[in-house]
């Protein structure tokens, strides 16, 4: 216990420090993060919608997929990725493996399906008059898309921070597509595990307390802007 107590101290003095090698580790994390999320809700809310409002046959398979893969393991997605990748894969020549580029391809895999599987939810949740009364005054398929996505914006919201806070906490798609290289794909994830090895637990506790302040951040940020707009 006093092991814990004195790290934790230990940790806040460090942040209080602005130290440089923390602060390039919260960079790339939300650099690589940032990038993955908003690559995953423009792809994933589309197909989202695409799957709540198609009529094809299929469709409650697509879905259950989806709801899935929301359980996909990320040393999964890791190794999909390096298949491709690496110096024997398809994608080989790209040099791409252990680059940041990597991480974000993984990442994104990642979490499509999260963005994509709340997405319909969301959509679905939405009363069907406000579609039939789009149409009914002459809107087209676009157009009634964008009535029901306002009404489904906070729930499409949720669907992307819920995405983010996944991504900027794995651990295996950043290691093994990474390479935890010091100060270019170091992330805080892969940075605590590898204090942890080296028994060194104060950048790994400051950087777990920097990664909990992001997560509520970002949540309470989207309550608050809930909250004011429903007001």
């Amino acid at each position: 216990m006093d092991l814990l107590i004195d790290s934790f101290w230990s940790a806040l003095l460090l942040l209080a420090s602005a130290d440089e090698e923390l602060l390039k580790i919260v960079k790339v994390s939300l650099t690589v993060s940032g990038f993955s999320t908003l690559i995953a809700a423009v792809t994933g809310v589309p197909l989202g919608f695409w799957v709540a409002f198609g009529r094809f046959r299929g469709q409650g398979m697509v879905t259950t997929i989806l709801h899935t893969l929301l359980a996909l393991p990320t040393v999964v997605v890791g190794l999909f990725v390096y298949a491709f990748i690496s110096r024997r894969g398809i994608l080989g020549p790209l040099d791409l493996l252990y680059s940041q580029q990597a991480m974000i391809i993984g990442q994104s895999i990642l979490i499509i399906p999260v963005v994509a599987a709340f997405t319909i939810t969301a959509v679905k949740k939405v009363d069907k008059r406000y579609s039939q009364t789009a149409m009914t005054l002459g809107a087209n398929r676009f157009q009634t898309a964008m009535v029901v996505a306002m009404e489904a914006r906070y729930g499409i919201m949720a669907a992307i921070t819920a995405a983010f806070g996944r991504v900027i906490a794995e651990v295996g798609v950043s290691m093994m597509l990474g390479g935890n290289i010091k100060g270019f794909t170091r992330t805080m994830t892969t940075a605590m595990a590898l204090e942890y090895d080296k028994g060194e637990f104060i950048l790994a506790v400051a950087l777990g307390l920097v990664l909990l302040t992001i997560a509520f951040g970002l949540n309470f940020a989207l309550n608050l802007f809930q909250s004011r707009v429903r007001a």
